[in-house]
């Protein structure tokens, strides 16, 4: 069985847990531990089964939970190179430390380390109560402020480093490049490069008993290269961002106002509904309109710019439409 589970889609932490055959993988960690952990067990999904993180790209709302999540399941993430580099620049930007020299030293760790990775006591499947959840909030804090001091170097220690040692590091690191499809035990994927405003950022179709899984948020237009990608699914999760006069209208200076509209931005209602009239070919049995922002849209606005879109092609009807939520789980989704 295919199982297809959104934790939470939006601007305050995305994540999706996807599981088929004997392997179950997490695209994207934009929650705290533990509340993906908690979001997961309402799902009815087991956190401890996890078998590895995928990573979209570096922003916050799809890493806030990412290193802390990989140590208490010693697990490998999954990145691009760049996407990597940036997680970590984000983390230590003050660090005097190269790429080259960075990789050096894990890899001398990670050697000592190793019996303590291996032993059951190191891992745990729970997050509550635990300290280096309130670490990890006073490590992005610090990141976020520019004139934060450096961090002070991590000491030799027994056991795997806390957040404060090294915000960095991760069980396991593996590397994929965009447009060379690789595999997770038995789930393939094949990650496909997006246009937004990130250091290498992608969308995926995950194949798994031949059940093919369409992903692309955070993009702020699709072209064709995406448009391609996202073809022959049985299900799609795309971005509607915004509606355009909620965001004119909105809040938000105009400088994240044009950010939103470029480009390399995000995907509009009118956008998503104008691929689905126009390129979409219609075999997704499930549609689900993800990452739709708090300020700048609502959910009926979303839903009816896209059920127009698809009435307007009366062999669409039979997709089943589903919206994305920030707050709480979507029900799984089963093939």
């Amino acid at each position: 069985m295919v199982r297809f589970t959104v934790l939470a889609s939006g601007s305050k932490g995305n994540s999706t847990v996807v599981s088929g055959g004997r392997t179950r993988i997490l695209i994207d960690a934009g929650l705290s531990c533990r509340e993906l952990f908690r979001r997961m067990k309402l799902a009815g999904e087991d956190p401890a089964t996890l078998d590895a993180i995928v990573i979209t790209h570096e922003h916050q709302d799809h890493v806030n939970g990412l290193a802390v999540t990989a140590r208490k399941l010693g697990i490998p993430v999954y990145f691009t190179e760049a996407t990597h580099r940036a997680w970590m620049r984000w983390l230590t930007p003050r660090r005097q430390m190269t790429y080259a020299q960075w990789v050096e030293l894990c890899r001398k760790q990670a050697a000592e380390r190793q019996a303590e990775l291996d032993s059951p006591e190191s891992e745990s499947a729970d997050c509550a109560g635990d300290p280096e959840e309130a670490e990890a909030d006073e490590q992005l804090q610090t990141a976020a402020t520019p004139d934060a001091e450096d961090p002070a170097p991590a000491p030799v220690s027994a056991g795997p480093p806390s957040l404060k040692e090294d915000p960095t590091w991760l069980p396991a690191v593996e590397y994929f490049q965009s447009g060379q499809p690789f595999s997770i035990g038995d789930i393939g994927l094949s990650p496909f490069t997006i246009p937004h405003d990130a250091a290498d950022p992608v969308g995926f179709v995950c194949t798994v008993e031949r059940v093919r899984l369409g992903f692309a948020t955070d993009l702020g237009y699709i072209p064709p290269n995406v448009m391609q990608q996202l073809q022959n699914l049985d299900l799609l999760l795309l971005e509607s961002n915004h509606d355009l006069e909620m965001l004119r209208d909105g809040p938000y200076p105009w400088s994240v106002k044009q950010r939103v509209l470029s480009r390399v931005g995000h995907l509009s209602n009118d956008a998503t509904a104008e691929f689905l009239s126009s390129a979409y070919d219609g075999q997704a049995a499930y549609i689900i309109l993800a990452h739709l922002s708090e300020n700048n849209n609502l959910p009926e606005l979303a839903r009816v710019a896209a059920e127009r879109a698809l009435m307007g092609r009366a062999s669409l009807l039979a997709n089943r439409l589903l919206l994305a939520e920030q707050h709480q789980p979507l029900s799984p989704i089963s093939f």
